[in-house]
């Protein structure tokens, strides 16, 4: 081998080193900035996670103020609890996981935007029933205060005796259990539809009631929009309620034998905007169910 040849390999042999050297390099530099880039998105994801158990755990008090409140129904009372364990076990999974978990981070990110429309709903309905509570004491108010002065000129006798027939006439009131609404379109067919419902068809059930006198009896209905306007408003259609009259929507005969007794009635439409509505029913003079139910556009 001749000196010169010696040189080249010896050249070459340098050469090798000094890329090995400098691949070395390169992958020592893409780990540590990999990693560095990875910590930083650990920290990002830390933050997003804690941010979104606060807001998690603000939702859940905000459903602990709705449930102490006397929501007199029982199904949305329902629904509130169900939504409000749902938070709770939505939140303890949050806390158990990952904040590397990147993925699920995001799924219970959108699982708090679906609870907050929920929760959004029943405000409205929560809403609503109180807006109807307000609209039936405001017109009753004027009839209460003229029978307050009877009252008290009556003698004591008189308060023992009213108070004894107050006793039997609630026990003779009706009282309706249960109502459902359905949507129908021109042919009578069930619709989600906004723009092809016609007819709301509700469904309803009186508890049975041995010592309400039975026969037959006229059964009116307030159904009212959301913005508080009474639907089908006619002053010819009046029906008599703590002592004065006052409208109805619809009004439908039904012969009531003491027993459970299930019935429907119909109110057609032509177009109607969506939102929360109040149907009210009434018998014999006594207020005997009140039922929000929501149109969805």
């Amino acid at each position: 081998m001749t000196e010169e040849t010696k040189k080249n390999n010896s050249t070459i042999l340098w050469i090798i080193l000094a890329m090995l050297l400098a691949a070395l390099g390169v992958l020592g530099y893409l780990y540590w900035n990999q990693h560095t880039e990875l910590n930083e998105l650990v920290e990002q994801m830390t933050i997003e996670k804690e941010e979104l158990q606060e807001e998690y755990e603000d939702l859940a008090i905000q459903f602990d103020g709705y449930r102490n409140m006397d929501i007199r129904n029982d199904s949305l009372q329902d629904l509130l609890s169900r939504e409000q364990q749902r938070v709770q076990d939505l939140l303890e999974e949050l806390r158990q996981t990952k904040a590397s978990n990147a993925r699920r981070i995001a799924e219970l990110k959108k699982e708090l935007a679906t609870v907050r429309a929920v929760m959004k709903d029943y405000v409205r309905q929560i809403d609503s029933l109180n807006a109807t509570n307000k609209r039936l004491t405001a017109e009753n108010i004027q009839v209460r205060q003229e029978n307050q002065q009877v009252k008290e000129q009556n003698s004591q006798l008189s308060t023992l005796n009213s108070q004894l027939s107050e006793t039997v006439t609630r026990a003779a009131m009706l009282e309706m259990t249960s109502c459902s609404v359905t949507t129908l379109n021109k042919r009578d067919k069930k619709t989600r539809i906004k723009g092809q419902i016609r007819k709301l068809q509700f469904d309803f059930v009186i508890a049975k009631n041995i010592t309400c006198a039975p026969g037959m009896k006229n059964l009116y209905a307030r159904i009212t929009e959301p913005d508080g306007d009474l639907l089908g408003e006619d002053n010819n259609l009046l029906f008599p309620f703590e002592n004065q009259e006052i409208n109805y929507t619809l009004v439908q005969q039904i012969e009531y034998s003491g027993e459970n007794y299930n019935g429907t009635c119909y109110w057609p439409i032509d177009d109607i905007e969506a939102g929360f509505y109040t149907i009210d029913f009434f018998c014999d003079g006594n207020l005997i169910g009140s039922f929000p139910f929501q149109l969805k556009k």
